[in-house]
């Protein structure tokens, strides 16, 4: 049966309900969202002489529920105009009109009866076919198919979302023994190609893969930190983005989560969990009870591991919970010998093996939580799983960390990971132990570029299902490189395609950079039908060196500068004008020079998540590396006749002056960072295999190298007058600063084309020289100096 997706029905309208309704809205699917009817008005509605027969105080819970996600920040929309697809409605007058919809998920409150009466009105009003799915987090999906009628139970399953669903990549697939394979097998794919998601098959057993794991590994922290008698400020420093995990590390991340929530979730852990040999330590420590007593549950209770107050000054202070006292007191500075030493190591897997060697406090805990979870994975299979890499996606997308724990357990080395677990009171699965002994020393390989993993029932390594249609760089970086240098590689993706990678401090552009792009071009002309500029990084680039032009401003070496401001141009010039498609696959922070970049390919596939804005401003400049040109050039693309007060380029200036950065890769298409021809695709693993693709198609259109541009219209002194008129109102209103008031007309004047007497058409070359001469001179100011500077040495800019 061909399955298509046009219209889903999201029954609950909650924080979680509504935000699934904003992320299928997000890759264009109309949603209806329905929940229950008030059973009594409110008191505005009871002043306005409103009744509970009225149609919007029907649906007030509903609208309520989706207008407070649709504002919250960070937002669960790539735009928020997107939010139309969505129709609101309540389950008494609604739910007859789930018959036109092509999936119904559920997601009311985490109570059996209270689903069960939902699905019976479900019933009512199905049409045969319809897939329908719960959210449960940890209800067992077979107790809700009780009562069911056949085709329900046939096209039904568990599909657990985590929150914030536009964020969190994971979904959980679990089917029951009467699920249609087909079914699943839709749901794994639709869920990876189309909402984006790292789908991973679990079983119907207590919370699944991800929160069995999670909680454990949770819990397995406390226990250590107890046993170590280290504090909270101690515990988050150690398990955080050192380690490969989220800034939130353990505590912060309960805080946001709710105390409350976690208790619930170990306490079902333990109830049910007669054969887990690790039960014992689902059981909620005193302190932890004494919060939740309390009602310390973190963020909703304004309260929980953390306060965040204000000092004598109105200065807000985070405070931190002692737990040996359960007062709050100031956050203490951290330090250990083995976390100084790993301060240099930018590489995630020789950090954690370097930690891991150490013989500190912090590293006795570290080893701690490492070897408990070992056990406690090796032990899940095939509990929860029958395939390790599933835990690990698992944990990987459901609680962003870098590395799953079968990862965590390569980089230490499988056989030395069982050696240390044993010295330290661990046990191993039997399973580890046999593959160790028929001569398998790792939980995964790489074969011809393909990630392969230990099959426990085979004995053997497999392929990853669908890892096939994703290029890992990771994966190839061993046998496909072509050329190389310090801060770039260039890789063969095979069918033609060379890649350009990046591999300096988040991916910042400098001269080996620009070494790579050029090196890629000549070899691409030579050897290859097309390029790719992408990488696997967390971010595609946070922009040029900045370091590097605040040293030769300092030191006044213009003419080394001059140098380098115009390397960079010419680079992103022969990348445009190249004889080789070019195609730009940007994700994450693409800012200043990562976003020129890109403005100069010939296509740009971006993933949904990528963050894209020209943010020179922001450090007392102007986009000097062809990104004022070509914003320009655009500008004068999308003139139309009458366009008397130019707002094509005042909307392009205002988003330069204002260093606008997109919310998402569609919102880059509304700033005009990329067109509307330009590709987004939603699985971010998916990225480098769809740019290939792009570049495989320009390369078998016909490419042609493009011709140089002479003859772009630039409006001169009219609109020269207009831009400076309106900066200068601006600093009359002290909405901007002298220096901002200097760089704004630095940047009007460019985007002009210089004091032209009348609009005039103009080369590239012509505003590549305005936009290197104002940003030469821009860096010559003493206070875009204490702007770098600033960057440099807080991460701030400084509005001065």
């Amino acid at each position: 049966m061909k399955r298509t997706i046009k219209k889903v029905a999201v029954l609950g309208s909650g924080v979680m309900g509504s935000r699934i309704a904003c992320h299928f809205a997000n890759i264009g699917v109309q949603v209806l969202l329905l929940d229950i009817v008030p059973r009594e008005l409110s008191p505005e509605e009871q002043a306005k002489g409103l009744s509970l027969e009225m149609k919007h105080v029907r649906n007030r819970i509903v609208n309520n529920a989706l207008q407070a996600v649709v504002n919250s920040n960070p937002s669960p929309l790539y735009r928020k105009s997107d939010a139309h697809l969505i129709k609101t409605g309540n389950f008494d007058d609604n739910m007859k009109d789930i018959a036109s919809v092509d999936w119904i998920i559920e997601v009311v409150v985490e109570n059996l009866k209270i689903k069960k009466t939902v699905f019976d009105q479900v019933e009512q009003h199905r049409k045969p076919g319809t897939l329908i799915s719960s959210n449960t987090s940890g209800i067992p999906i077979h107790l809700m198919l009780e009562g069911r009628s056949e085709d329900f139970r046939k096209h039904f399953c568990g599909t657990h979302f985590f929150n914030p669903p536009r964020y969190l990549k994971l979904l959980e697939i679990i089917p029951t023994p009467e699920t249609d394979r087909a079914v699943v097998d839709f749901l794994m794919h639709y869920g990876d190609l189309y909402l984006g998601k790292t789908t991973v098959l679990a079983k119907d057993t207590p919370a699944f893969i991800a929160n069995r794991v999670g909680i454990y590994g949770i819990m397995q922290t406390l226990a250590a930190m107890e046993k170590t008698g280290l504090t909270i400020d101690e515990v988050d420093r150690i398990t955080g983005p050192i380690v490969g995990r989220p800034k939130s590390a353990t505590f912060r991340t309960l805080d946001v989560v709710g105390l409350d929530t976690t208790i619930n979730v170990a306490n079902g852990l333990y109830q049910a969990g007669e054969n887990d040999e690790s039960r014992e330590l689902f059981k909620i420590p005193a302190y932890v009870q004494q919060m939740a007593d309390n009602k310390w549950l973190g963020d909703k209770t304004g309260q929980g591991f953390y306060k965040k107050t204000k000092d004598a000054k109105g200065k807000t202070e985070i405070l931190t919970l002692d737990l040996k006292t359960m007062e709050y007191g100031p956050k203490q500075k951290v330090r250990f010998q083995s976390l100084e030493m790993l301060k240099p190591i930018e590489d995630l897997k020789k950090r954690v093996k370097a930690f891991s060697a150490q013989t500190d406090k912090a590293a006795q805990f570290f080893n701690e939580t490492l070897f408990g979870l070992f056990q406690y994975v090796s032990n899940r299979i095939p509990e929860i799983s029958d395939e390790l890499y599933r835990i690990d996606d698992a944990l990987r997308a459901g609680f962003g960390w870098e590395l799953g724990p079968f990862e965590y357990w390569d980089v230490i080395g499988a056989r030395e990971g069982v050696q240390r677990m044993l010295e330290n009171g661990y046990q191993p699965a039997a399973w580890v132990e046999e593959m160790l002994n028929n001569g398998k020393e790792s939980f995964y390989i790489v074969e011809n570029g393909q990630r392969r993993y230990y099959d426990i029932q085979s004995k053997e390594y497999k392929a990853i299902p669908g890892a096939e249609s994703f290029i890992i760089l990771n994966n190839l970086r061993s046998n496909k490189v072509v050329w190389k240098n310090a801060g770039a590689s260039l890789i063969d993706l095979g069918d033609g395609i060379l890649n350009v990678e990046f591999h300096t401090k988040m991916n910042t552009i400098g001269g080996d950079v620009i070494q790579g792009l050029n090196k890629g071009i000549e070899i691409a002309e030579k050897d290859f039908r097309g390029m790719v500029v992408g990488s696997d990084a967390a971010n595609f680039s946070a922009g040029a060196n900045v370091g590097l032009i605040y040293m030769y401003a300092i030191e006044q070496e213009y003419d080394e500068l001059n140098m380098i401001i115009r390397q960079f141009q010419n680079t992103m010039m022969r990348m445009r004008y190249s004889a080789i498609p070019v195609v730009g696959a940007p994700h994450g922070l693409t800012l200043g020079g990562g976003c020129e970049l890109n403005l100069h390919c010939d296509h740009i596939q971006a993933a949904a998540e990528t963050y894209m804005g020209l943010v020179e401003f922001g450090v007392g400049l102007i986009p000097g590396g062809g990104g004022t040109k070509e914003m320009t050039v655009r500008a004068s693309e999308l003139y139309e006749d009458g366009d008397i007060e130019y707002n094509t380029l005042k909307n392009i200036y205002l988003n330069i002056g204002m260093a606008k950065v997109s919310t998402s890769a569609a919102e880059a298409v509304d700033l005009g960072y990329m067109r509307k021809s330009d590709g987004i695709t939603i699985n971010n693993n998916r990225l480098i295999a769809d740019a290939k693709a792009q570049a495989i198609l320009l390369a078998e259109a016909g490419y042609t190298k493009p011709v140089h541009k002479t003859n772009i219209k630039v409006q001169g002194r009219g609109a020269l007058g207009m831009f400076l008129t309106g900066a200068n109102a601006m600093l009359t209103g002290r909405y901007m600063s002298e220096h901002d008031l200097k760089i704004s007309h630095k940047l009007a004047y460019v985007m002009c084309g210089g004091d032209l007497s009348a609009p005039t058409e103009v080369s590239e070359q012509y505003l590549l020289d305005l936009e290197r001469e104002a940003f030469l001179s821009l860096t010559g100011e003493r206070k875009t100096l204490e702007r770098i500077q600033s960057i440099l040495t807080t991460g701030k800019p400084l509005r001065n």
